[in-house]
């Protein structure tokens, strides 16, 4: 290993951009839908051992030095996201006329932005580098820094932190209840890094055990966790679910040709009896703007919703709402859930407070405007955002946490905002990105906010992945992707057992803080040294 190690740290020009960029892109397969999360004793390893050969010119200043650090990290990002989300690229040939173009932007520009991050993690962590198991705590605690960070910056994208490469499984999510999805970036690159010491010796004993200890910890904490989510009683929801995936093709979703041919494929499929000896479903879920319509222009359809419950049953569905303008105002338009009784009459309501930039809403809208853009889901000319977040209150006492599509990926969304929730509600549409990966992606990272909140997560998306999840991340019920249907479901119970946002918060940061000193103290033990 010392030979390998040695020839990745002296590589140097085109090989060296192709060794970070190589295993950036191997670490993918570590999340959905292949989940091979031993790819990662690979690939930061190999990122080590390059930034251990990355040192700049003293003659350039500080920055200088920094660069091929930087250029690394850079490369290993691009290929870590050229790799994993290539398929946002399939969001463009929805409207092929309209957006084809811009197909380069989504698969190589976006990547090439989000590798700076990654640049920046791994020019950080360069500044507190040595010879030992310093050099990973200082790649941990830059990574665990720089994910947080991308989940606010320029609005905000975390999708696939690091972190999520190491939770394959239900065992293996527990631990981000601890310390976050960010605290779990931290100290995936902590243990995945250290076969990289085994190469360069020193450090390396003390390195493997550490990471030993850690893994471990991280397993025997998911089967802990599990247990006493098992053998904890807590009072049913008496709530059934039934979750309707209608797989409607994203090119026909506003045709308004279609229109009647979806509604009466929503309607047909929520009145589908129950199975012999089964419960018939309380709450009928919708994915997100199932409606094709608005329903001021349909004013038929609150009626035909409410021949089609049964007394007692409640309607929950993604919708576009409108707004008409006041007073000069523009009107608005908002991606929305309603909630509708058995009378047909609309009872709740939230709308999307985070959305998408470029695919809900254009940045800087006046000037880009100008140039010929539009949203890539431009059929209502753009969405607007909520003011605030709620909760949504459901028939039979259920507090429900509204996640509208990739809300779900950022876990401060999921924060209880008045009082104690029932359940997290994520409604989505997935259809826009075909049978790619990007769906197990979405659904692995909505899995996590369950195990966070310790709440039951209720998933219902257009053409897959639907699934609910109990306060464990276990999936209990789910329709694969691309299949029409329905299922049903007994709500899980939320879990009494959990920790607030702020704990984590505070865990998160003592990782980070303790890996900063651990950096600090190896660097100048290898200035002693040398002196």
């Amino acid at each position: 290993m010392e030979r390998i190690a040695e020839s990745i740290m002296l590589s140097w020009g085109i090989k060296r951009m192709l060794l970070a960029f190589a295993a950036g892109a191997l670490a993918v397969l570590a999340l959905p839908p292949f989940n091979f999360f031993a790819v990662l004793f690979i690939s930061f390893p190999v990122l080590v051992w390059l930034l251990d050969g990355a040192s700049g010119s003293a003659e350039r200043g500080l920055l200088g030095r920094m660069r091929p650090a930087f250029a690394t990290g850079w490369w290993f990002g691009f290929g870590y996201f050229v790799a994993g989300l290539w398929w946002l690229g399939n969001a463009l040939l929805v409207d092929a006329n309209g957006f084809a173009w811009a197909l380069p932007l989504a698969v190589l520009g976006l990547p090439a932005i989000l590798a700076l991050f990654y640049g920046v993690a791994a020019a950080v962590a360069w500044l507190l580098w040595s010879d030992g198991i310093g050099r990973i705590a200082a790649l941990g605690a830059a990574f665990g820094l720089i994910e947080w960070a991308r989940s606010f910056v320029l609005t905000g994208f975390p999708w696939n932190a690091i972190g999520y490469a190491a939770m394959p499984a239900p065992l293996m999510m527990q631990s981000v209840e601890l310390v976050g999805i960010f605290g779990m970036s931290a100290l995936t690159v902590f243990v995945f890094s250290a076969p990289a010491l085994v190469g360069t010796k020193r450090g390396a004993v003390a390195g493997i055990l550490a990471a030993l200890v850690l893994f471990s910890a991280h397993v025997g904490y998911g089967w802990f966790a599990l247990n006493r989510l098992d053998r904890t009683e807590v009072a049913p929801s008496g709530a059934t679910i039934r979750i309707v995936q209608p797989d409607i093709d994203q090119s026909a979703k506003w045709d308004t040709a279609e229109r009647e041919r979806i509604f009466s494929r929503l309607l047909a499929f929520s009145a589908v009896p129950p199975r012999e000896g089964e419960i018939r479903p309380t709450h009928i879920i919708w994915p997100e703007t199932a409606l094709p319509f608005l329903l001021t222009e349909n004013p038929g359809a609150l009626s035909r919703i409410a021949d089609m419950l049964q007394v007692g049953q409640t309607l929950v569905t993604g919708a576009v709402r409108f707004e008409d303008g006041a007073g000069g105002t523009r009107q608005r338009f908002y991606n929305s859930i309603y909630v509708i009784d058995d009378e047909g009459q609309i009872i709740g309501a939230a709308d999307k407070m985070h959305l998408v930039p470029f695919g809900e809403y254009l940045p800087f809208e006046a000037m880009l405007r100008r140039f010929g853009l539009t949203p890539v889901a431009e059929t209502f000319g753009g969405f607007s955002a909520a003011d605030r977040r709620g909760m949504l209150t459901l028939p039979g006492g259920l507090g429900a946490v509204p996640l509208i599509c990739y809300e779900a990926i950022f876990p401060d969304l999921s924060r209880v905002p008045e009082g104690r929730a029932s359940l997290l509600l994520n409604l989505t549409n997935d259809a826009w990105y075909g049978m790619t990966p990007g769906p197990y992606q979405h659904l692995r990272q909505a899995q996590l906010r369950a195990v966070e909140t310790r709440l039951p997560l209720i998933r219902a998306a257009n053409n897959g992945i639907s699934a609910v999840v109990d306060a464990g991340g276990r999936i209990i019920g789910s329709l694969p992707l691309g299949e029409a249907g329905v299922f049903d479901v007994v709500l899980p119970s939320r879990s009494d057992q959990f920790l607030l946002i702020r704990i984590r918060q505070f865990n998160f940061g003592l990782i980070i803080a303790i890996m900063v000193v651990m950096a600090i103290f190896a660097r100048k033990s290898k200035k002693q040294r040398f002196d």
